[in-house]
């Protein structure tokens, strides 16, 4: 009986202050979809996609193939990490002239590598999508001349040249939104249930009954004016 009692006060409380919820909830969108559309910059990321195969003083012809394989795999991190390093980066933003610092390129620019294979991603992420593009290809470019030099890998390939985005990652005004208006109903019912745990006030017979323990003897009805 206390669990019923329980659940309909939490649903009297909801319903009482579902004005001010909607009206959180609706802020919410607002802003969001104000700071989406009109504030947050395009983000367009652009990628390649590389294959590297192995150092040649690693193994000899007499090795198995998959072993070659295997050895691939495990040099992709270190391949990966290469191209983030001053020697790739430096000569592209010289090459293209780029006005940014080696760091700002470190925030341009990410690998991912795919599990258990050879394959190697570059991304790009800037508010122009030509740019983005020319640097991902460009770097891929260098890329593949610096580990030549550096590692003596015998083959390096693109196996997709970056193309342009034609739309943006960021932002997102639908995710966003979203998630605004999840966080603005969540606000609402917090400051609901906090309202009326802060209010020790008496408004109804019920209260008096729960909280003095005391029966109602008599009510003064409202006087309509």
């Amino acid at each position: 009986m206390e669990e019923e009692i329980s659940l309909r006060e939490l649903f009297l409380i909801f319903r009482k202050h579902l004005l001010m919820i909607i009206l959180l909830v609706i802020a919410s969108v607002v802003i969001s979809a104000f700071i989406s559309f009109y504030i947050l910059d395009e983000e367009f990321t652009a990628y390649t996609t590389l294959m590297v195969g192995k150092p040649k003083d690693y193994s000899s012809e007499s090795e198995l193939s998959y072993n070659d394989v295997l050895l691939n795999q495990k040099l992709v991190s270190t391949y990966g990490e290469l191209i983030k390093t001053r020697k790739v980066s430096d000569i592209v933003i010289s090459d293209m002239e780029l006005p940014i610092s080696f760091e700002e390129f470190k925030g341009k620019v990410n690998v991912s590598l795919v599990k258990n294979t050879e394959i190697i991603q570059i991304q790009v992420t800037d508010n122009n999508p030509q740019l983005a593009t020319d640097i991902a290809n460009h770097t891929a470019n260098v890329f593949m001349e610096t580990v030549q030099e550096i590692m003596k890998v015998e083959n390096v390939q693109v196996i997709d040249e970056a193309q342009m985005p034609k739309s943006p990652v960021k932002p997102r005004p639908l995710v966003n939104i979203s998630i605004a208006a999840v966080l603005g109903f969540m606000l609402g019912v917090i400051i609901a249930f906090l309202r009326e745990y802060l209010d020790n006030t008496i408004k109804t017979p019920e209260d008096v009954d729960k909280y003095l323990g005391l029966p109602v003897l008599g009510m003064i009805p409202k006087e309509d004016n």
